[in-house]
C-alpha cells in the first residue's frame, strides 16, 4: 500500500504541474510582463521537455531501477519547483519549467512501471484505475489549488507547493525494493535528442504560424527542422541504435500501437481543454482565479467516479473498444456544447452542462486506453512501454495546444471575440474525439486486450 501511495503521489505531482499554472497565467503575465506567446511557453516548456524525454526516462527506469529513478526524479522536480517559485523573470521561470519537465520525464514512466509490475490480476486493474484517477485528480486539483493559492497567497505558491509534496513522496518511496537490470546497455542519447528536437521545432513552428503566418521564415525553418529530425529519428530507432528508446518489437505489437495512436489523439484535446477553459472562465465569464479553480471540480469528480469506480466494473461486462468509443462520443458532445459559450451564458449553462458530458466521457475512456497500450508487454520492456504511452499522451497535449492556439486566434477586442476564438478550439477538440471513436470501434486488438484484462482482473 505504501508503494502505491508513493507512486500515486509522484504521479499526482507530475500531472498537477501540467495544469496548476493555467489559472495563475493571467497573474504571471501581469507580474513578469509576459505576452500571449510567452505564456504559451510557460506551459509548453514543461510539456515539451516532459514529452521529449519520456522515452529516455522509461529506459532509465528499466536499466537503473525503478526506486532509484523515482527518487532522482523527485529530487530534480522539487528543486526545479523551488527555483521556478523564486524566479524574477520570464527566462528563469521558463528554464525552471523545463527542468520540471525533465524531472517529470524521469518520474512518470517509473510510477506506471511500478504499478504494472508490482500488481497482478484484479489488483493490477484496481491499481491502474487508482493511478489513472490520481492523474485526473491532479489535473483539476492543479486548477483548484492554483486558483486558491494565486488569489490568497501569490502565483509563486503554485510552484513552491511541489516541494513538500516531493519530500513526502520520497519518504514513502523508501519501501520500494531496490532493483536494476543485470546488464546495463548504453542509453540511446541520439534518439532522445532527436525526439526533443522534433517536439520543440514542431511546436515552435505551429505556434509561430499562428502569429506570423505559414510563410514566415522562422516558421518554415522550424517545421523543416522538425521534419529532418523526424526523418532521422526513424532509422535511429529501427536500424542504428543497439538499444533504441522504442524497441521495434513494441510497435509490432498491434494492441500497443493502436492504444498509443488513440492516446495521442485523445491527449490532443483532453489536456489542452484545461488551458482554454481557464481563459474562457476568466476572460469570457469574468470569474476570478478561485472561482475558476472551483469551476473545474465537476469535470474531475465525474471523471474520477467513472474512471476509478464505474469503468473497472464495466470492463467485466462490456468490451473495451465499446467503452472507448462511447466515452469519446459523450465527451465530443460536451465539447460541442462548450464551443457555444458566450459572455451571457453563465457558469451553469456555459460550463457545468458541458462538464457533465466531458467528465463522464473522459472517465470511460482513460483506463481502457492504458490497459490497451501496456498489457501483454514483457517485463524487460515495461519501462519502455510506459514511457511510450506517457510520451504519446504528452506529444498529443503539446501538439494539440499548439494547433488549437492557432485555430483559436482570438481577437483581443472583448469577451465576445474571445468566446468565438475559444469556441473554435473546443469544436476542434470535438472533431478529434470523433476520430478517437472511429479508431476505437474499428480496432479489434484494443477491444480484445481491454476485454481480456478486464475480465481477468475483475474475477
Amino acid at each position: 500500500m505504501r508503494a502505491l501511495a508513493a507512486v500515486c503521489m509522484a504521479q499526482f505531482m507530475v500531472v498537477l504541474d501540467v495544469s496548476i499554472v493555467n489559472v495563475a497565467l493571467p497573474r504571471i503575465e501581469t507580474a513578469l510582463g509576459l505576452d500571449v506567446t510567452a505564456s504559451h511557453w510557460v506551459v509548453n516548456a514543461y510539456t515539451l521537455v516532459f514529452a521529449g524525454l519520456l522515452l529516455l526516462g522509461g529506459r532509465v527506469a528499466d536499466l537503473y531501477g525503478h526506486k532509484r529513478t523515482l527518487l532522482a526524479g523527485l529530487a530534480l522536480f522539487s528543486t526545479a519547483s523551488l527555483v521556478g517559485g523564486l524566479a524574477g523573470g520570464q527566462e528563469t521561470l521558463v528554464a525552471a519549467r523545463a527542468a520540471q519537465g525533465l524531472g517529470a520525464a524521469v518520474l512518470a514512466p517509473a510510477t506506471l512501471t511500478v504499478v504494472g509490475t508490482a500488481f497482478e490480476g484484479a489488483a493490477r486493474t484496481r491499481a491502474l484505475a487508482i493511478w489513472t484517477g490520481v492523474g485526473l485528480a491532479g489535473g483539476t486539483a492543479g486548477n483548484l489549488v492554483g486558483g486558491l493559492l494565486t488569489q490568497t497567497v501569490s502565483w509563486r505558491a503554485v510552484l513552491l507547493v511541489n516541494v513538500p509534496i516531493g519530500v513526502v513522496a520520497a519518504w514513502l518511496a523508501r519501501c520500494l525494493p531496490c532493483d536494476r537490470a543485470r546488464t546495463r546497455p548504453r542509453l540511446d542519447l541520439p534518439g532522445a535528442a532527436l525526439a526533443v528536437a522534433v517536439l520543440v521545432c514542431g511546436t515552435f513552428g505551429l505556434a509561430r504560424a499562428g502569429t506570423h503566418g505559414w510563410s514566415d521564415p522562422a516558421t518554415v525553418t522550424a517545421l523543416l527542422a522538425c521534419g529532418c529530425a523526424l526523418a532521422l529519428f526513424v532509422p535511429v530507432q529501427t536500424r542504428w541504435a543497439s538499444h533504441p528508446l522504442i524497441p521495434p518489437r513494441l510497435l509490432a505489437h498491434g494492441q500497443v500501437a493502436r492504444g498509443n495512436v488513440i492516446a495521442l489523439v485523445a491527449g490532443a484535446c483532453l489536456s489542452p481543454m484545461w488551458f482554454f477553459l481557464a481563459f474562457s472562465m476568466q476572460q469570457v465569464l469574468q470569474l476570478g482565479p478561485l472561482l475558476t479553480g472551483l469551476g473545474f471540480l465537476p469535470h474531475t469528480l465525474l471523471a474520477i467516479v467513472f474512471g476509478v469506480v464505474v469503468t473497472p466494473r464495466l470492463l467485466h461486462r462490456v468490451r473495451g473498444h465499446t467503452l472507448l468509443g462511447v466515452g469519446a462520443l459523450v465527451a465530443a458532445a460536451g465539447f460541442v456544447w462548450q464551443s457555444r459559450l458566450t459572455p451571457e451564458s453563465g457558469y451553469l449553462v456555459g460550463v457545468l452542462g458541458p462538464a457533465v458530458l466531458i467528465g463522464v466521457g473522459s472517465g470511460l475512456l482513460n483506463t481502457p486506453v492504458t490497459l490497451a497500450a501496456t498489457s501483454g508487454v514483457p517485463r524487460a520492456d515495461a519501462g519502455a512501454a510506459s514511457g511510450l504511452l506517457n510520451t504519446t499522451k504528452q506529444v498529443g497535449a503539446v501538439l494539440g495546444l499548439a494547433v488549437l492556439t492557432t485555430v483559436a486566434q482570438p481577437a483581443f477586442a472583448g469577451p465576445a471575440d474571445l468566446a468565438r476564438g475559444y469556441g473554435r478550439a473546443f469544436a476542434a477538440m470535438a472533431a478529434a474525439l470523433l476520430v478517437v471513436a472511429v479508431l476505437a470501434f474499428t480496432s479489434p486488438a484494443v477491444a480484445a486486450t481491454s476485454d481480456r484484462d478486464g475480465l481477468r482482473s475483475t474475477r
